[in-house]
């Protein structure tokens, strides 16, 4: 028994075991989490090294490089990049996209313990870092208030954070910008010289008086006791009348030579919202956590701590639960609105209420069921599953129709029973539509395989499509037939008035269309050739018109977001780089009058902490529908308003897509890579360069990864006079450093709360050269030196960072795109260093998303070719022919010329998801093909000659290829609109397939004949 007709003699059971599953789906919708995108693992690792105090060079030299060897052999390294620092450096290995990367940190720590086991002494042992997009901050928390800074840090630690990490879901809150507390030891220089004392001395003297130890235990009695000296200064008084020294009967107590106040660190970073001083508290999700509920009691303990607070203005700045919101909830009225406007289509085509009910159930089923397996797999609910279900529901229908239409046919012409007419009539197209699914499906296969980024990104999408395929094709083949024979013999149910009148229009229209297409296949058979030379003449101007198509990786997303980077010259002081920055903010506020919120930043970045010189202005737009400039206007009319800032680099951009971010390591959507060793070099060809492709059309500003020397005031100890008088090079960099940068003593516990103390010298900022010099330092005997005896001050130059790449050194010229693609500007940054003179062993590469473009179209191309063979291959083996097949294929390549024409009309480029568009149209559309060669195989096996047997079955199959085809398209519609939050991410998928689908379906129906006659009548004249 056949599935068709036991569904339609059990239609009891056909119904539970559908209910079940959509039941199943429906529970398994309630219990998914929603995020932006796929959980993907980027295969990265990071190796991270501070050495306090150390050069970039000597970090470079002896950090980095040894490391960089040490790793070189791990399996699956693809890249290697380090960043060497003042003090730090961060070495991130990027591996082969599917690498079990806790595999992979095992080989790194078992190759830096082979390699680098010896690291120099005073650097940290090296910390291997996983990088977890779980980490990254839903909500960032602006703080904003008139406190006293040392007041306001007691609140951060003591109520908010805690406050907030007490929330489920929630893993960790990061402040940053907020003031770190301290005691300060402002040693006066005039009377340490005069007391003959060192500052070394006044640290050690803290130290010392700053003690709790405990003295062991002591039995009284039946009791033992503990004994505990506590020496811990319990006031600043006390630390006062600390004495450091004695000069003969005198005791030289510390508040004589120093002043010392509870006050916070000298600033090197300020944060400002709407203008006023703040704090950013960045909030990390736990890993697995739904993002939206944790944002929603997020929201919702703010407003709490608002009414217990209200001293202090809390404004979430960035919550990604908004834009995720915002980007599912279109994504799924595009999914709906597809469904709605593809039963319209069912409605007018069928004429019928009952005949588009019946059709129709094939949606809901095969979408809510299609949650149970998106709950099952550990997916969650994003762009990707949602899109995948919006680009389904057309096709989803597309089997029901098939079926239902052979059915109604069978009833009408041969007076069957409905029950008959069902299981008949779906035994008939069993086969073409089982072929026409399977066809689909195996476009997908390659999509699973695939491991780069696009792989990532599309494969819970593939998964989606097809699990809601096959649910839709078991629908077609059990429920739509028992449906089919119980509700359409119970009398028909005319659709309403105006559907039914335009219906009848139609019907007419089609009756005309056939006529038409009868005569239009009468001459085609006639003249097979003359239609094959058209298409492929439409094939060659398809061709001819590519290159006239833009390429870039992904599509341009609006995420409401403007930024404004403004760079000073290493060393400038943090105050004139916030006066510049200001400047940014006041031109932001008048030309964004539609901004919610901007967010300055200025100062160190904590992975580069001597690049101090930078400031940054996010600008927060509302939600797209809610403005009438894009983000994208809004950062032109930012840069033609703020031109050039006096001292300073400045450039708009907006906020690219996070993974784009991730895998460039920059904010930079183009990089110009020059490679080589001596940094002089380097830098002259990357000015080089920058010169050349300035002016390029769309490029906003460019700029240098590596700037000029920072500048260093070099304290050139003679070795010599210090070996003379017994003082240790050792003794030089501690006196210094406890003067200039100041030196942590100790910790002075206030309310609970452990603060540093550290000695430095007043005004330490701005210490005269002299007084450096008149420092004291240890020598032989007891006795202090002036350091100008043993040392001199020179002022130099030195790197702020070195990048390296692959084991070289590296400078990047950066820059942003705007109003042109990706392959048109690299052609003429191509053309434009084409006669750059580039020394031995040095070379000049592009990077950036150019790279990953590259990547990408390689790995999508590889997938068409083999959606190619495997859906030939699928066919083969359904029609045990090789030659049936082929005739199919015909249709593929016509779809290019609709693809073609609906990018260049749309102004649509070449991506990722117009590419992936490509490699769906290969199994879609030889469905129709499929249609009309089953059925002419059909009608020649019952004996019909060669040209009657393609018109009948052009008759037959021509308004379900109507049908399914004007379904599938107007499904997109939404989605190729790109409306809304989320919708330009998919609409170049949506573009693709709908130009490809409606030209090849166009031409399908004349050229498949004509290709079909001609390959069996040649068979027929051999035969």
């Amino acid at each position: 028994m056949s599935l068709p007709a036991f569904s339609v003699r059990r239609p009891v059971f056909t119904v539970m075991v559908t209910l079940i599953a959509v039941l199943l789906g429906a529970v398994s919708l309630s219990r998914l989490s929603v995020d932006l995108m796929p959980d993907v693992e980027y295969p990265f690792l990071t190796v991270a090294v501070n050495y306090p105090n150390a050069s970039p060079e000597a970090m470079e030299e002896l950090v980095a490089r040894p490391i960089e060897r040490a790793v070189a052999t791990v399996p699956g390294l693809e890249e290697i990049t380090s960043g060497s620092a003042e003090g730090v450096t961060n070495v991130q290995l990027r591996f082969d996209w599917g690498t079990d990367l806790a595999v992979a940190a095992n080989d790194v720590r078992d190759a830096l313990d082979k390699e680098f086991e010896d690291p120099p002494e005073g650097a940290d042992r090296p910390q291997i870092r996983k990088f977890d997009t779980a980490n990254m901050p839903i909500m960032l928390i602006g703080l904003s208030t008139g406190m006293d800074p040392v007041a306001l840090r007691r609140l951060i630690d003591d109520r908010l954070t805690p406050a907030i990490q007490q929330i489920p879901g929630v893993a960790h809150v990061d402040p940053w910008g907020e003031p770190q507390r301290e005691v300060q030891v402002r040693l006066l220089p005039e009377r340490l010289q005069a007391l003959d004392l060192s500052p070394g001395e006044v640290a050690t003297a803290i130290e010392e008086a700053n003690l709790n130890r405990p003295g062991g235990s002591i039995k009284r009695g039946h009791t033992d006791y503990t004994v505990r000296v506590p020496g811990r200064f319990r006031s600043l008084d006390q630390m006062r009348e600390t004495v450091i020294a004695r000069r003969g009967d005198a005791l030289i107590e510390l508040g004589q030579i120093a002043e010392i106040r509870n006050t916070q660190q000298e600033p090197t970073r300020l944060v400002r919202i709407d203008g006023e001083p703040g704090v950013r508290l960045a909030v990390r999700k736990q890993s697995g956590a739904n993002t939206v509920e944790v944002a929603e009691r997020l929201h919702r303990e703010i407003e709490r701590l608002r009414g217990r607070h209200p001293q202090i203005r809390l404004t979430p700045l960035f919550d990604q639960s908004e834009y995720i919101q915002r980007s599912i909830t279109n994504a799924t009225r595009s999914m709906l609105l597809g469904a709605l406007l593809a039963v319209a289509v069912l409605l007018v085509f069928l004429r019928s209420l009952r005949a588009t009910a019946v059709v129709a159930t094939a949606i809901p089923v095969a979408v809510i069921t299609t949650f149970g397996l998106v709950y099952f797999a550990g997916f969650t609910l994003n762009l990707m599953t949602i899109g995948g279900l919006a680009l389904g529901v057309g096709l989803m229908v597309d089997s029901a129709i098939v079926v239902l239409e052979n059915m109604v046919r069978r009833r009408e012409s041969e007076g069957l029973a409905p029950a008959e007419a069902a299981v008949r009539g779906t035994g008939e197209v069993a086969a073409p539509v089982v072929a026409g699914t399977l066809t689909t499906l195996a476009i997908f296969l390659p999509m699973l395989f695939a491991e780069e980024l696009t792989g990532q990104l599309f494969r819970q999408l593939a998964w989606v499509v097809a699990f809601a395929l096959l649910a839709a094709l078991l629908a077609a083949l059990t429920l739509v037939p028992m449906l089919g024979g119980r509700m359409l013999g119970a009398g028909a149910h005319p659709a309403p008035v105006p559907l039914r009148r335009l219906g009848d229009g139609i019907g007419r229209t089609l009756k005309r269309l056939e006529s038409r297409y009868q005569a239009l296949l009468d001459r085609t058979l006639r003249r097979p050739w003359t239609v094959v030379g058209l298409a492929l003449a439409a094939l060659g101007a398809a061709a001819a018109a590519l290159p006239q198509i833009g390429t870039e990786f992904m599509p341009r997303t609006d995420e409401s977001e403007v930024q404004i980077n403004l760079e000073m010259p290493p060393g400038t002081r943090l105050e004139t780089v916030d006066r510049a920055t200001r400047t940014a903010e006041r031109v932001a506020a008048a030309e964004v009058p539609e901004a919610e919120v901007t967010v300055t930043s200025v100062g160190t970045s904590g992975y580069r902490p001597s690049e101090s010189a930078t400031g940054y202005v996010r600008v927060g737009l509302p939600p797209r529908g809610e403005r009438e400039r894009s983000s994208a206007e809004v950062a032109e009319a930012l840069r033609e308003a703020l031109g050039a800032v006096p001292g300073a680099e400045v450039r708009v951009h907006t906020r690219r897509p996070f993974f784009m971010r991730i895998l460039s390591g920059q904010e930079e959507a183009l990089a110009v890579e020059v490679r080589g060793f001596e940094l002089d070099t380097l830098q002259a060809l990357a000015r080089e360069v920058e010169r050349r492709i300035a002016d390029i059309d769309g490029l906003t500003r460019t700029r240098l990864s590596r700037k000029g020397g920072a500048p260093q005031e070099l304290i050139q100890v003679d070795r010599q006079r210090a070996a003379d008088r017994g003082v240790a090079i050792a003794d030089i960099t501690g006196i210094v450093e406890t003067a200039v940068g100041g030196r942590v003593a100790s910790r002075y516990l206030d309310a609970g709360d452990e603060v540093d103390i550290r000695v430095q010298f007043r005004d330490n900022q701005v210490l005269p050269r002299e007084d450096l010099l008149d420092l004291r330092v240890p020598a032989d005997g007891d006795r202090l030196v002036r350091l100008g005896s043993v040392a001199s001050l020179e002022v130099g130059e030195g790197p702020t960072v070195i990048d390296r790449k692959d084991q070289t050194r590296i400078v990047s010229v950066e820059a942003n795109l705007a109003g042109r693609d990706m392959g048109s500007v690299v052609a003429d940054v191509r053309a434009a260093q084409a006669d750059l003179p580039v020394p031995d062993n040095y070379e000049v590469l592009i990077g950036g998303d150019w790279e990953e473009q590259q990547e990408a179209f390689s790995s999508l191309f590889l997938g068409i070719a083999l959606a190619l063979v495997l859906v030939y291959m699928v066919m083969a083996s359904l029609y045990e022919s090789l030659r049936d097949p082929l005739i199919v294929m015909g249709s593929v390549p016509l779809a290019g010329i609709g693809v073609v024409a609906m990018l260049l009309a749309t102004g649509t480029t070449l991506n990722s998801q117009s590419l992936l568009g490509c490699v769906i149209l290969v199994g879609i559309v030889v469905n129709n093909a499929i249609l009309l060669v089953d059925q002419a195989n059909r009608l020649r096996a019952e004996g019909r000659g060669l040209h009657a047997a393609l018109r009948e079955a052009g008759r037959r199959r021509l308004r379900p290829i109507l049908m399914t085809a004007t379904t599938t398209m107007l499904a997109l519609v939404p989605l190729a609109l790109g409306l809304g939050e989320g919708g330009e991410t998919q609409a170049p998928m949506a573009r693709a397939v709908i130009g490809g689908l409606f030209v090849s379906t166009a031409i399908t129906l004349v050229l498949i004949p004509a290709v079909y006659a001609l390959v069996h009548r040649r068979r027929v004249a051999t035969a």
